[in-house]
């Protein structure tokens, strides 16, 4: 008998292209299901079940086995370091995250302010650059941090770059490429490998269409 998977997705952006995937893959979740304020959703005929979380909180949940799997952006994996297996780019929501400030503004000579939601992933760059920074860490609005002199330099994620240009931003440095993934918790790829490899076979021949 097939063992029943718990799937935490992400609310928001990445939902609706993760969950096309899905349903072409043979896991269809219901068209409204983004819209629903359920946080639990059953599929019995398909043996899942789906949990919607934050995206930041879906590497947690699977993490800890609340969810055997989910879908989660590179930016939030990099930035987390979680205990999780990364076993498929689903090449989903592109984007990256980059350092951007004001137009020919030099950094500070001592310890550059930089404002971000992803302290890990700035201080793991300017490490590498030979910088040492300063975070402050901030949730949302980020470009304009560098706006009132906050910060010299933000780290975010930049998808179109329309945000930049609007606040009269500029883009410095890429640090990396983001697309979202599907991860796996360590135990239940164990417990439950043939259901896991089923999905994720699935998924990848979705996406080299096969199917």
């Amino acid at each position: 008998m097939n063992k029943r998977l718990t799937i935490a997705m992400p609310k928001g952006r990445i939902y609706e292209e993760a969950a096309e995937l899905m349903k072409r893959a043979g896991y269809d979740l219901g068209a409204d299901l983004e819209e629903s304020r359920k946080l639990i959703l059953e599929f019995p005929e398909q043996n899942i079940r789906v949990m919607m979380a934050k995206p930041m909180d879906v590497v947690t949940y699977v993490e800890y086995g609340a969810a055997d799997l989910g879908i989660a952006g590179k930016d939030v994996l990099l930035e987390q370091d979680r205990d999780v297996y990364e076993v498929l780019d689903l090449k989903i929501s592109p984007c990256y995250v980059a350092v951007a400030g004001v137009p020919d503004q030099p950094l500070s000579r001592i310890a550059p302010k930089i404002a971000t939601k992803y302290p890990k992933v700035a201080s793991d760059y300017f490490r590498e650059q030979g910088e040492q920074i300063e975070i402050i860490p901030l949730n949302g609005s980020i470009e304009l941090a560098p706006l009132i002199g906050l910060a010299d330099r933000i780290v975010d994620i930049v998808s179109t770059g329309r945000t930049l240009k609007e606040n009269g931003l500029v883009e410095y440095e890429k640090i990396a490429d983001i697309t979202s993934r599907l991860i796996v918790n360590p135990v239940s790829y164990r417990l439950k490998n043939e259901e896991i490899e089923h999905m994720v076979t699935n998924l990848s021949d979705v996406m080299e269409g096969i199917k």
